[in-house]
């Protein structure tokens, strides 16, 4: 997912500074100092008066997150886990199962088969679990929220740098006339900083820390029902129908299937 975010992002880039070029247009034109400090620091001050400090600190985080992606488990790689300790639990027992819960490697499927083996309560341990991933949910939707309101700051942001240009360039009108046409240019400079700080950083970035959210909650359901199945003892074969039906089609990979049914009739 890391590598996708990060080649849109070039991809934008050169599309929108290729197309500019093509058009005539200089790069050199594009430097202005005074646009890039409206907007982009202008930006920042009004996103930080906007929001708790918890969620203005984890601006960095959450940028690094959407650039790298969610970076948990694959979801058929959990579902084929899940699977394998369904059919160990019930030829050994959920106590086999201590050491798999160690070394699972995901922070939210640890907690739940370690309530599992301690013998939780199955209502308790969804309603548990449950509440786990909605928190997680809210918590990444907030994280989300700080980048979609800064890219609404950021063109009227833009917008005021280029009034502000303006007022400047209109207070020498009795100067040159291409000097003047130059200074009009450099103006609507921080419009275009304005726009396209927001539609090709700040909104894709949101965008993407949705989609990790979205994922990432899917998985920890699968996870949910997998771990409930393994405490409800239920075939592997049962327990690898629920947890395909959280996968897309193409996730399904005939090895899986073939390896979760050999583990089924073992």
């Amino acid at each position: 997912m890391g590598a996708t975010t990060i080649a849109g992002l070039l991809i934008a880039a050169i599309g929108i500074l290729g197309g500019f070029v093509v058009e005539g247009g200089a790069m050199v034109s594009l430097m202005n100092l005074p646009g890039f400090m409206i907007v982009v620091v202008g930006t920042l001050g009004a996103t930080i008066a906007s929001f708790p400090p918890a969620q203005v600190k984890s601006i960095p985080a959450s940028y690094r997150r959407a650039l790298q992606g969610g970076g948990g488990p694959e979801p058929h790689e959990m579902a084929s886990r899940l699977v394998s300790m369904a059919d160990k639990a019930r030829r050994e027992g959920l106590l086999s199962l201590e050491d798999d819960a160690q070394n699972v490697g995901d922070d939210f499927a640890r907690k739940g088969l370690t309530l599992m083996i301690d013998g939780t309560d199955p209502e308790a341990l969804r309603s548990i679990l449950e509440i786990e991933i909605e928190g997680g949910v809210q918590r990444e939707s907030e994280k989300a929220e700080v980048f979609r309101a800064a890219s609404g700051f950021s063109p009227t942001l833009g917008v005021l740098g280029a009034v502000m240009g303006l007022i400047t360039v209109l207070g020498k009108l009795g100067g040159d006339v291409a000097e003047l046409g130059h200074g009009i240019a450099v103006a609507f400079v921080a419009t275009f900083y304005g726009v396209g700080f927001a539609n090709v950083v700040l909104l894709p970035m949101a965008m993407k820390l949705k989609a990790i959210a979205n994922e990432e909650q899917t998985v920890r359901e699968m996870i949910l029902e997998g771990i409930l199945a393994i405490q409800a003892g239920d075939n592997p074969r049962i327990v690898r129908e629920k947890l395909q039906s959280y996968l897309a089609p193409e996730a399904r990979t005939p090895e899986d299937d073939d390896v979760a049914a050999g583990q089924a009739a073992a």
